[in-house]
């Protein structure tokens, strides 16, 4: 089962999606992905944990973080 949230990039600030989906093999764990089309922001992590799974921001740079 997926939800789908629109919320505002906190990359560029623009429209973007927030998708929960549940994963069986997770437990009642989910997978939390905001993406964004307008600047190619991804950010993938579990609900659970925080842990992050997959990451892609494109403007800040890494010693910024």
């Amino acid at each position: 089962m997926t939800q789908v949230e629109t919320i505002r990039c906190p990359n560029c600030g623009k429209p973007a999606e927030r998708h929960y989906l549940l994963r069986p093999d997770l437990g009642q764990a989910q997978l939390v992905q905001t993406q964004c089309g307008a600047c190619d922001y991804l950010l993938i992590s579990c609900s659970e944990t925080g842990r992050v799974l997959e990451a892609y921001a494109p403007g800040i740079a890494a010693h910024n973080i």
